[in-house]
């Protein structure tokens, strides 16, 4: 058996597989004795056929079947001697089958294209990167009280419109023939448009253009979709059927426990502090997963990967065949590369540094993912004793795909956290505000 690498490029290449009779016909001989002891072939005893009928009759798909294996094995030994990292898997270069003599031909070759990577280079001692943390302020904490005693006052439906209320009606355009029923936030249109809508009763219609409403008003304070912005245009009218307004909820022990369940916090002083804790908790947390996005972007731009782009593409369509189109791939390829990119590197430092998974962290952290799920849907701690039930069956679920990738989300994590303690990183606390800004970015 004769194997050769030819590298086309520095991340393609293509791997020739000779095969001579000595390769293959030692064990198309004995699966072929095989046979003939157990075959049933009608004329004879079981097991008492002649080699030669056998020979005829399984011959040519026996012949197929230890070529297939020998060319599998052999490629998948030859690449892990290699010192490049191979990506996806090594895709056979089309040959015309009445090319093959199965019946006479001694000798076979064979061709595989394959694309990888080769030599990872990510000096951690040159790499720079922020740590942000946002500051929860007064400003912060009191946007965040305006909302909740909003959110859990009192709805009433007075009989004149105030500038803080959400008027119910019809919006309808003349020009194009639209209509909606809908509800409209005065607090996010314009001060002078809100004016028009101020001061109005059940019935009033009110007319306006659609240039008294900014861009990003249309879905925030109408709520429409963007495909019927499009059809207000001009003059508007705008019928009231009803008036909505929710009466500021008062700061009692009725309020604070249903924010934070009962006698939980028994004070305004408390319920404040409260608030504070639970917006730095959720703020750390976003800041967090920004910081290592952001370090993500950092570690990638200095590893410098070239993926195999071409090959990668031909590859994905290969091994989704009737499920993707070219258009497809193409599509969804740049999101695909950042993932993949950050796999390699990921992997490359977990191998270097000698960073592991261990069961148990993947354990905590599914239960730690249960818990904040069963928290967002209202359940709590009263799921805490079924725990070990639920993050077993998550585990277990798509076959045991759940584990392998909260395995490689700890991984993630534990490399992650070694890059911070390696690089040159500098804290920043920055305002709300400001990260939004970052995030629009």
């Amino acid at each position: 058996m004769e194997i050769t690498l030819d590298k086309h490029s520095a991340n393609q290449g293509s791997i020739k597989i000779k095969l001579s009779e000595a390769d293959y016909q030692p064990k198309v001989e004995a699966k072929l004795k095989d046979y003939a002891r157990k075959a049933n072939i009608k004329g004879f005893r079981p097991g008492k056929a002649p080699i030669s009928m056998v020979k005829n009759m399984y011959g040519t798909s026996v012949l197929v079947e230890e070529i297939n294996s020998i060319l599998g094995e052999s490629l998948n030994s030859y690449l892990k001697e290699q010192t490049f990292k191979i990506l996806g898997d090594p895709l056979p270069v089309a040959q015309q089958e009445d090319k093959i003599d199965w019946k006479t031909q001694k000798e076979f070759d064979f061709e595989y294209k394959i694309g990888f990577v080769d030599g990872i280079q990510l000096p951690l001692e040159k790499v720079k990167g922020t740590k942000y943390s946002i500051k929860v302020d007064k400003k912060l904490i009191d946007e965040t009280l305006e909302n909740l005693v909003s959110q859990y006052g009192n709805s009433t439906n007075p009989e004149v419109s105030e500038a803080t209320d959400a008027i119910y009606g019809d919006l309808s355009c003349e020009s194009t023939g639209f209509k909606k029923s809908l509800s409209l936030d005065l607090k996010k249109i314009t001060k002078k448009l809100a004016g028009k809508f101020t001061g109005v009763s059940k019935d009033a219609v009110i007319e306006f253009e659609d240039k008294d409403v900014k861009k990003d008003q249309w879905e925030a304070a109408f709520g429409l979709e963007a495909e019927e912005v499009d059809q207000v245009t001009g003059s508007l009218i705008f019928t009231v059927k009803n008036i909505n307004r929710t009466e500021k909820a008062e700061m009692n022990q009725e309020f604070f426990d249903k924010i934070f369940g009962p006698d939980v916090v028994s004070s305004e002083e408390e319920f404040l502090a409260k608030v504070k804790e639970t917006l730095q908790s959720n703020y750390d947390r976003e800041s967090k997963v920004f910081t290592e996005e952001e370090l993500k972007k950092t570690l990638t731009s200095n590893a410098k990967i070239d993926l195999p782009e071409s090959f990668l593409k031909e590859w994905l369509l290969e091994a989704n065949q009737g499920k993707v189109t070219e258009a497809d791939v193409e599509k969804e390829f740049p999101l695909y590369a950042k993932q993949l990119t950050w796999s390699l590197i990921s992997n490359h430092l977990a191998t270097e540094n000698k960073i592991q998974a261990e069961h148990e962290e993947v354990i905590e952290k599914t239960k730690q993912m249960v818990r904040e799920q069963f928290a967002a849907s209202g359940l709590g701690s009263q799921m805490e004793d079924s725990m070990d039930m639920f993050v077993d069956n998550y585990l277990k679920g798509e076959e045991g795909q759940n584990y392998m990738n909260m395995l490689t989300s700890v991984q993630n994590d534990k490399v992650l956290s070694f890059v911070e303690s390696q690089i040159k990183l500098s804290e920043k606390e920055i305002s709300i505000d400001e990260f939004k800004e970052l995030l629009a970015k």
